[in-house]
């Protein structure tokens, strides 16, 4: 489980960096906020959505909902 775990952390960080340049536009978040996300994103995926449908609908998941976080983050997030 702990493998696991740590798997999807860094799985996490290559879905946020992915999750920021399917997200158009310009971008208002630091990077570690992206991949901060990114393994939130990873997180839900890799334990909810994985673990019925697959590895690898799993991670294509996880990109959407990273591109999705990353999207409502920066939308609400205050412009500095």
């Amino acid at each position: 489980m702990i493998g696991r775990i740590i798997g999807l952390l860094i799985v996490g960080i290559v879905v946020g960096a992915l999750g920021r340049l399917v997200h158009p536009g310009k971008d208002p978040m630091p990077w570690w906020l992206t991949l901060g996300i990114g393994v939130v994103a990873a997180l839900i995926a890799g334990i909810l959505i994985a673990s019925w449908l697959g590895s690898l609908l799993g991670f294509v998941a996880a990109v959407i909902i990273a591109a999705l976080l990353v999207g409502y983050v920066g939308r609400f997030r205050p412009a500095r």
